[in-house]
């Protein structure tokens, strides 16, 4: 099955009543980390995948300009990515890829700073062309760069909420909550949830969770709810030798376990915290706005 006939099942295969192009069907998710290493597109990815087992529909994207590794973690080569449609060398369906799972996303690339510079019709023709997929959709979650870089700080204050991955490792403690701390200075209504990778048990983790939530609490007056964790795990390092998600490679692995746990969560409580979704046609506007 080729590509565009790949998509054209996804679109026909979405929930008939949700009209494709309406405003605010879907809900934008950014995840970020304070610093590398953290594991955040591991994370991104397997999520994606859960959400999608769970029967919603999810486009993931590859918004790591410097460091774009979606593709690679799925072991999917990807022709093109979101550059060559901002280029109009190639269209929605030829962008667009489907992953293991039948999971649909767009891969990050280089190029990525014209995106600031779009002519008004250019920027119009790039959000018709994401809008007629991305409507069709429960879920958009972008993978964002490590780190508090313009081109991610666009991102997390454009999206519906953002997801901040860090581990018990104290340096990882400490850029995510900076990281925190440097958007809600500026962009104060920023909605983030905490996720801790990498832990040894569930004490481990509660107590970095506690950490970061207590001084955002006791110095930026933020309540950060904590959205669950991911063990340690050996499976997920063979998963990413075999470029395989560990979701799909080892269902039964406790990460696996732990990230059905978080997704089940998120979709019984922390989905329903934030009534106001703004659409694809709002992020963009907010996401590739001029600077007067």
């Amino acid at each position: 099955m080729d590509q565009a006939q790949s998509l054209r099942q996804l679109v026909s295969s979405q929930d008939p009543k949700r009209t494709p192009g309406g405003e605010g069907s879907a809900r934008i998710i950014t995840v970020c980390s304070g610093k590398g290493g953290v594991g955040k597109s591991n994370f991104t990815l397997n999520f994606a995948l859960t959400l999608k087992s769970m029967g919603k529909k999810v486009l993931l994207f590859d918004a790591d300009i410097g460091m774009a590794n979606i593709d690679v973690l799925m072991g999917v080569s990807a022709r093109y990515n979101l550059y060559h449609l901002l280029k109009r060398e190639a269209d929605i369906d030829q962008v667009i890829h489907i992953g293991p799972g039948s999971l649909p996303f767009i891969a990050g690339g280089s190029g990525m700073d014209e995106l600031f510079s779009l002519s008004e019709a250019d920027l119009n023709y790039f959000t018709a062309q994401i809008g007629q997929i991305a409507d069709t959709m429960d879920f958009i979650l972008f993978d964002t760069g490590a780190g508090i870089s313009k081109e991610t700080l666009k991102f997390i204050t454009s999206a519906d909420e953002c997801f901040v991955v860090t581990t018990p490792e104290p340096t990882a403690i400490t850029d995510a909550y900076a990281l925190m701390k440097v958007v809600h200075n500026s962009h104060p209504e920023v909605p983030f949830r905490l996720i801790v990778n990498q832990a040894g048990d569930e004490r481990e983790a509660s107590l970095t969770s506690d950490k970061i939530r207590m001084a955002a609490t006791r110095f930026l007056q933020l309540d950060i709810p904590f959205l669950g964790y991911i063990s340690s795990d050996a499976h997920v390092v063979q998963a990413v030798k075999k470029q395989t998600p560990f979701s799909l490679a080892y269902p039964n692995s406790t990460a696996s376990k732990d990230v059905q746990r978080l997704a089940m969560h998120y979709l019984d409580s922390g989905s329903r915290q934030l009534e106001k979704k703004q659409g694809i046609k709002g992020f963009i506007n907010k996401w590739l706005k001029r600077n007067k």
